[in-house]
């Protein structure tokens, strides 16, 4: 179970952190994935999210599945809400629940001037302060600013840091190219601070793809994500 929330880790961000300038319309996005690793049925991963004038709401869902999910159940949801200003995201309230089968938990953070105010906040050796964390954003906030529809100007314009309560990392897509019908991107997932030194010296740079089609009403989507990860590639692909 833990290579299960490592490789979803990588593959969805995990998305969160300061988004790049976008040109943000009012619309919403309502997507379903299912995440695959070697090639077994491993998850699902729901986002949904709107934005209203300078205002965005987004939730999700991530849970174990297919032969992953025999083994243990494990359910993590969580959702934000916040501000849209100058083109990037101003998160104000984030939440989340995890379900791993043997324990239930929650957290949540809100946001002061920028700076994130966690819950039962626990300092420690490795644990990155979230008053130094000031223009980051939410796990959820990150997922939806990576995976919300976009126009033909912002496809694989990202390049975001993402606090989570204890750790700093950052997510960049770049370089847009035809490939096929389809728009691929070129990816990258960082740990920056707050890993075990075991987890940064196993590894800090994990590279993806990500790909876009076109919509019916002219927009673009995420249809696919593929990482490149330590136990072989995870797919995600859009229901």
């Amino acid at each position: 179970m833990k290579t299960f929330l490592k490789v979803l880790g990588v593959c969805t961000l995990p998305l969160s952190m300061t988004a790049a300038p976008m040109a943000m319309a009012d619309g919403a996005t309502n997507a379903r994935f299912s995440v695959s690793i070697r090639g077994l049925t491993a998850g699902s991963l729901t986002i949904k999210g709107e934005e209203n004038g300078k205002a965005y709401n987004a939730s999700g869902v991530l849970q174990s599945g297919g032969l992953v999910g025999l083994v243990a159940k494990v359910k993590y949801s969580a959702s934000a809400s916040g501000q849209v200003n100058g083109g990037g995201f101003s998160p104000t309230r984030y939440d989340e629940q995890a379900d791993t089968g043997k324990r239930k938990s929650s957290a949540s953070m809100s946001y002061k001037g920028g700076i994130p105010l966690v819950s039962d906040f626990e300092p420690g050796p490795n644990v990155v302060h979230p008053s130094t964390q000031k223009g980051t954003v939410d796990p959820m906030t990150a997922l939806y600013a990576a995976f919300r529809d976009v126009n033909q100007d912002e496809v694989c314009k990202l390049d975001v840091k993402m606090f989570d309560g204890k750790r700093r990392s950052q997510v960049k897509l770049a370089t847009p190219r035809a490939d096929g019908d389809k728009i691929k991107c070129d990816g990258e997932y960082r740990r920056l601070a707050g890993f075990s030194a075991e987890d940064m010296a196993e590894k800090t740079r994990f590279p993806f793809n990500l790909y876009y089609s076109k919509t019916g009403d002219g927009r673009y989507r995420v249809e696919k994500v593929v990482t490149h990860t330590l136990y072989g590639n995870a797919v995600m692909k859009r229901k």
